[in-house]
């Protein structure tokens, strides 16, 4: 018997609209899942951003105050997608009102914030998954099980790359991404939490680090107006970037691999570049967001000049299957936050979690403030 599931989105901008499509899908490519989304209310206190998403997907109300869902039984669930100095406000209040959540990293502005949140599903009783959404890549998960079954030997160190130019322009908006007290460590929670997360995946617990960060375009101007994802600004009053354009970091594990941690928003010639290069005892393993669906894959006895051959992942790694029954056919970024949206819903219905969950999110931001105070110090912290 399938139930259907009242959702609310908070916060209509990119991810807003990332998460309302992924509800709409999840169901042709997860049929077997008991529940049904129904897209109830989208919050937004942008005029006129509200009524727009509602007439495009189709949710049955609108809100400008993301209080006005607390109290509503229609809700059962709610996306967080406000930007990230709200997380911890809306994340505590829906889950104290009875409400699952799926909340975008980093969950707030540091480990306090994601803490505070996790305490609050568990609490409450409630699901909750955080959106680090690149482990959902079924390359990822071959990866994973070839690590586990010991293909590539003992991992002795791993290169997690995050490089994007979202932000190289220096006509790039002022918004609250570059302010500490809304956006919280800049590049550290946007793309180097992802790698974090990558990295605890893959290879297990971080036991300690040592960082290095850096501010390449101090300066920006201030948006005359609403902004939504990377808005370009010129001509208005120029404001100081308070956080973190890039940041470098060594990494020691519980296993006793080494790893190394690179993010930059700001890398001109850089789209997307994010991947991630792991080495055993006797291969490796070689992993490109921008080729999804291919792994890199040294696997064998020869140790010195032996093969890298191409794996194009199909069915039978992770959710790969529900979405092409073939080998080598392409999936894309969106296709990842279905299957996150799956892995929610299933927890739900299920009242277990699977996929991220807001543990997840208290670890990578443990990583990401131990980073900072590194920056600092120039000291090793220990996790």
């Amino acid at each position: 018997m399938v139930s259907a599931l009242g959702v609310a989105v908070v916060g209509f901008g990119w991810m807003g609209r990332v998460h309302t499509q992924a509800y709409a899908r999840v169901p042709h490519h997860f049929p077997e899942l008991p529940l049904r989304p129904e897209l109830i209310t989208v919050v937004e206190e942008v005029p006129g951003r509200a009524e727009e998403a509602a007439e495009r997907f189709g949710f049955a109300t609108t809100a400008r105050d993301w209080r006005e869902v607390l109290a509503d039984p229609r809700i059962q669930a709610v996306s967080i997608t406000a930007p990230n100095f709200l997380h911890r406000e809306i994340g505590v209040a829906m889950a104290e009102a009875g409400k699952h959540i799926w909340i975008e990293k980093p969950v707030g502005l540091d480990a306090a914030d994601a803490r505070a949140v996790a305490d609050a599903v568990a609490q409450a009783g409630v699901q909750g998954a955080v959106g680090f959404n690149y482990r959902n890549a079924p390359a990822v998960d071959a990866a994973r099980e070839l690590i586990a079954d010991g293909e590539i030997g003992t991992v002795t160190h791993v290169r997690i790359r995050l490089f994007s130019d979202y932000a190289a322009h220096p006509e790039s908006a002022l918004t609250w991404r570059y302010e500490r007290e809304r956006g919280g460590s800049g590049v550290l929670g946007d793309l180097a939490s992802h790698g974090v997360d990558l990295a605890r995946f893959l290879l297990g617990d971080i036991a300690s680090l040592t960082a290095d960060s850096a501010v390449f375009v101090p300066e920006r101007a201030r948006p005359t107006g609403a902004t939504a994802g990377h808005t370009r600004a010129s001509g208005g009053e120029l404001g100081p970037v308070e956080n973190e354009d890039y940041v470098n970091c060594l990494l020691r594990f519980a296993s006793g691999a080494r790893g190394v941690l690179e993010a930059c928003r700001v890398s001109v010639g850089e789209q997307n570049n994010y991947g991630f290069e792991i080495h055993g005892t006797k291969g490796a393993l070689f992993w490109d967001f921008r080729r999804m669906g291919e792994l890199g894959v040294s696997k064998g006895d020869a140790y010195q000049d032996q093969a890298v051959h191409t794996l194009h992942v199909g069915p039978g790694h992770g959710a790969y299957a529900a979405f092409q029954p073939g080998s080598a056919n392409a999936m894309g970024y969106d296709d990842l936050k279905v299957i996150e949206a799956y892995h929610f819903l299933r927890s739900v219905a299920e009242g277990t979690p699977h996929g991220t969950t807001l543990d997840d999110a208290v670890h990578s931001a443990t990583a990401l403030d131990a980073m900072s105070r590194s920056a600092a110090s120039g000291a090793w912290v220990e996790l």
